[in-house]
């Protein structure tokens, strides 16, 4: 069964729970869901009936390309065209919302991401709510599915707070609450989310649970490392330079995670770096939606709905000689006398290494760690921005970095997660945005794709369905 949601405008009718699953799931996840869709009462009675609930939900998530995780709707996707980051070839008469995003023109009758992120809201909310209340659960597995519901609920008001500025807190389930919630600010919203994340890595331990068992290979759930990223992560949106420092070091210090040294052996299930992923579910021909979503091999770009993007040339061109993730990471298609560019993160679904969503990296926690000293004041040296962006340097083929002050270390921090993170959950757009950068090159470079910057579009606007029903959401300035 599936949760059957709507928009947030649903998240308040009740406690009626979907455990998100199907038949494909049992085998990646190896939970056995409930037969039928079931109160929240019943869906915590046991450990193995609240663990369906939580897996489900990433299960879901994982068997269609119409999420925001994965392909075309997702994340990466949407905020990789509306950057400098690819090119959509599709007309808009085939994919609208292609266009949308890629000429930063957005139409407020779109929900875009805004129900899926309040349907897993909800499931959150519901789980925190359900497992606490029960006495049917191994304390295990009550804080681990404690830490889990808090982990992502956390993760999806990250999401939603950088794609619509201020939004509704919902942190029950209870609709006479939900349905009048106006929109919260966003510094509020990120203290929700640290204090989230804290509980998380309090909860949650060193080992990943499979089922409702810890002590698995397999990193498809969040445990407290997943946590401490996360926060190191919102902590560097927050300018918060010192505690990102300390989160971002605490995951490198771990002990369980180190860099690929070889760049294909990065985004499979085996990865030595993956923090948390999202393992696949479907068996086709690719592990991930992304994969079949980015992959040029047969047609030009545009010619299909299936194949409508490809990277920007002067996004290729960006990256220095040498190195090694434009030649493993990008691959080319040539077609009538012109290569195309495309993101080759993902690839085939090989048997022996099956690719895994990565979410979570430990590259990014160097990048994170980098930014952070720079920003105070430790530039060069031993334990500096400078040895945390050469570690990132050398894995790429790259020598070290000459930066010795800090604006020049800003931008080589800059340009290497630009250069690492292109084509991951929506990366370079948000920093863009954060870095105040987002104006100067998009006033320039959305002329180019067919639209007129408006700085207000950074973040999309609140669907037009929602005001009506609730009217005390607000809508962002610049829409109508």
């Amino acid at each position: 069964m599936t949760l059957s949601y709507q928009p947030l405008r649903l998240l308040y009718t009740g406690l009626t729970l979907g455990l998100l699953m199907t038949a494909s799931c049992k085998k990646a996840l190896e939970v056995d869901p409930p037969s039928t869709q079931i109160v929240s009462s019943q869906a915590f009675v046991n450990d193995m009936s609240a663990t369906s609930v939580m897996t489900g939900m990433y299960s879901n998530m994982m068997s269609g390309a119409q999420n925001f995780v994965s392909g075309n709707r997702s994340i990466t996707a949407r905020e990789s065209l509306a950057s400098d980051e690819l090119v959509n070839y599709l007309p808009a008469s085939q994919d609208a919302t292609l266009t949308e995003f890629y000429t930063n023109t957005y139409n407020i009758s779109n929900p875009y991401f805004w129900n899926e992120f309040y349907q897993r809201i909800y499931t959150c909310n519901a789980t925190i709510e359900g497992v606490t209340a029960s006495t049917g659960i191994s304390d295990a597995v009550r804080a681990q599915l404690l830490g889990e519901a808090k982990f992502f609920r956390a993760f999806i008001y990250f999401y939603a707070v950088n794609t619509y500025g201020d939004v509704p807190l919902a942190l029950t389930t209870d609709y006479r609450i939900n349905n009048t919630l106006s929109r919260t600010p966003k510094a509020r919203v990120y203290e929700q989310i640290v204090a989230d994340l804290k509980d998380a890595e309090s909860l949650m331990g060193n080992d990943y649970f499979k089922g409702t068992t810890a002590g698995t290979t397999e990193r498809a759930r969040p445990n407290k490392a997943a946590a401490s990223a996360l926060l190191a992560r919102a902590y560097l949106y927050m300018e918060q330079w010192a505690n990102a420092e300390a989160a971002a070091t605490s995951v490198i210090n771990d002990g369980t995670y180190s860099l690929e040294t070889d760049l294909n052996k990065v985004f499979v299930s085996t990865s030595k770096e993956a923090i948390w992923y999202l393992q696949t579910v479907l068996a086709t021909n690719y592990s991930t939606f992304d994969g079949q979503y980015f992959m040029l091999t047969r047609v030009a770009p545009g010619t299909s709905a299936q194949s409508p993007v490809a990277i920007r040339l002067s996004f290729f061109d960006s990256f220095e000689q040498g190195d090694a993730r434009r030649t493993n990471w990008i691959d080319t298609f040539t077609i009538n006398n012109t290569d195309y560019y495309f993101p080759f993160k993902y690839q085939k679904n090989l048997s022996t290494t099956p690719e895994a969503l990565l979410v979570l990296r430990l590259a990014e926690q160097y990048l994170i760690r980098a930014e952070a000293r720079a920003k105070l004041g430790n530039v060069t040296g031993a334990n500096s921005a400078a040895s945390d962006i050469n570690v990132i340097r050398k894995r790429a083929g790259l020598p070290d970095t000459q930066a010795a002050n800090q604006p020049d270390m800003l931008k080589v921090v800059a340009a290497e997660r630009r250069s690492e993170l292109f084509a991951e959950w929506g990366h370079r757009w948000f920093d863009l945005i954060r870095t105040d950068k987002v104006d100067s090159i998009m006033s320039v470079l959305t002329p180019l794709k067919g639209g007129v910057w408006n700085s207000n579009y950074k973040i999309l606007p609140i669907p037009y369905s929602e005001t009506q029903i609730n009217t005390n959401l607000k809508q962002n300035p610049g829409y109508n």
